[in-house]
């Protein structure tokens, strides 16, 4: 492979991995807040027992989203140079406000929110949570600007080979970069809430099993998690259909916005006629050197409606732009399936969020019947990766059918890669990264397991 091919796989490979951790810290912080905030009001004791039981793995998930963003960040100077000097001047500056605002914020505020219990106030203590769930927020609205800058490329000009930036307001609030922040970050809440109700469930399974008598302790550590896994229902409940919602109004930026991307997605080669709707590919697979579909199971209109909310909107296809423009077929044919996978997952755990709300209202969530529906929590532990196997998929779609641009329509990804790489090294480093990454996630899985195993403090006295 040449220097770009493996600069690309680099940074996939790093920034795949890097943002697991994000999601589950934005999704953490937002549930520890809720549960401080309820102890707080009610003065309910089981709030207090999951604020701190989840804050534990809110911390490995930090520490671990530190280490694995180091490799990410440094790759703009070392593989993308030639991008880094020409867009320094409002690329590098959003991506310094993420690190001296937010991150800052999240970890000035983790400090408090971890040594602070018997040092401050409650309510400077809960303004500490508060302060980890606003600056994670910031450090994804801030690199959700920057990437989306990179997709609608607005309020700059190019001059000598260098980005003058003409109009700030412009560059950072285009028109993808709220609805894709939106898309995002609701998506962290969503993969985190259906992690954690697998933990719960996972914990709930493991509590049941063997031949003892059902003690109080074992009873007490039941409850605490079918009561975590409510509350996270709950929040499901109301932030899967926001997120469905929003894919739309993303659907919607790429089809006005970057219709070659919209094309690829749906291997669409021709535009429909005037009068006439696009149909919608569920399954497609294009002729060896594209221009159409050697097979394709369709949905008449369907496209139109989805894109346009008219049946005889018009979509165009691939063969209306330049070749060179355009994703190359096997991008266009990963991103196809990588968006249907993405859109079947979020209808699944559509599926599995009404499930637990019938089990619940049906009065099946309670100890005594654990035992009684085991396929049931069973079908949570499996649901744990979907989530987080949805979001990489959709960010792949994002990121690949942009291409070939780095900034879409202003600079091709080729133009910002950094001069005399070499093959060999660009290879090595990815095998390095990449064992260092399998690592830091088993450590991962290895200690949240153990903390889960260990089960909540529900004995401590209050602060």
């Amino acid at each position: 492979m040449n220097p770009l091919d493996l600069s690309r796989i680099q940074f996939g490979d790093t920034a795949a991995f890097h943002i697991l951790w994000p999601l589950m810290s934005i999704g953490l912080a937002l549930y520890m807040f809720v549960m401080e905030a309820m102890w707080l009001y009610s003065g309910h004791e089981s709030y207090y027992r999951q604020a701190r039981f989840w804050t534990k793995i809110f911390i490995l998930t930090f520490a671990i989203g530190v280490a694995s963003g180091f490799p990410l960040a440094f790759q703009f100077g070392t593989n993308w140079a030639a991008f880094s000097a020409a867009t320094g001047s409002f690329f590098g500056n959003i991506m310094g406000f993420e690190t001296t605002v937010a991150f800052t914020l999240e970890t000035a505020s983790l400090g408090i929110l971890v040594f602070g219990w018997k040092r401050v106030s409650r309510t400077v203590h809960l303004l500490s949570n508060f302060g980890v769930l606003l600056g994670a927020s910031l450090s994804a609205f801030w690199i959700m600007v920057a990437n989306s800058w990179m997709q609608l490329p607005e309020g700059i000009h190019m001059q000598n080979g260098l980005i003058i930036v003409d109009n700030y307001r412009a560059a950072i609030f285009n028109p993808d970069s709220l609805v894709s922040f939106g898309h995002m970050w609701v998506a962290c809440i969503e993969s985190t809430l259906f992690l954690m109700a697998g933990i719960c469930a996972w914990a709930l399974i493991q509590n049941t099993r063997g031949t003892e008598p059902y003690t109080d302790e074992k009873r007490a550590r039941s409850a605490f998690f079918i009561n975590a896994f409510k509350y996270c229902l709950v929040i499901a409940i109301a932030i899967t259909p926001i997120q469905a919602l929003l894919g739309d109004m993303s659907g919607r930026v790429v089809a006005e916005y970057q219709p070659e991307k919209l094309a690829a997605m749906e291997l669409t080669w021709n535009t429909n006629a005037p009068g006439t709707g696009a149909p919608f590919a569920v399954v497609a697979w294009p002729q060896a050197g594209g221009g159409s579909n050697a097979a394709a199971l369709e949905i008449p209109n369907a496209l139109s409606i989805l894109t346009t909310h008219s049946d005889t909107g018009t979509v165009l296809g691939l063969n209306s732009f330049p070749a060179d423009d355009q994703p190359t077929v096997v991008e266009s044919v990963f991103i196809f399936y990588a968006f249907r996978l993405m859109v079947l997952i979020g209808v699944v755990l559509i599926g599995l969020t009404l499930c637990g709300v019938w089990y619940w209202y049906s009065g099946r969530l309670s100890i005594e019947k654990i035992s009684k529906h085991m396929g049931f929590w069973k079908l949570w532990v499996y649901a744990i990766p979907l989530g987080f196997i949805a979001t990489e998929a959709g960010w792949m779609v994002r990121e690949i059918g942009r291409q070939p641009w780095i900034m879409y329509h202003v600079m091709r990804t080729a133009d910002g890669l950094s001069s005399n790489l070499e093959s060999p090294v660009t290879a090595l480093v990815i095998g390095v990264i990449t064992a260092v990454y399998c690592a830091l996630l088993w450590l991962f899985i290895y200690f949240t397991r153990r903390i889960v195993q260990s089960g909540p403090d529900l004995t401590s006295p209050l602060p």
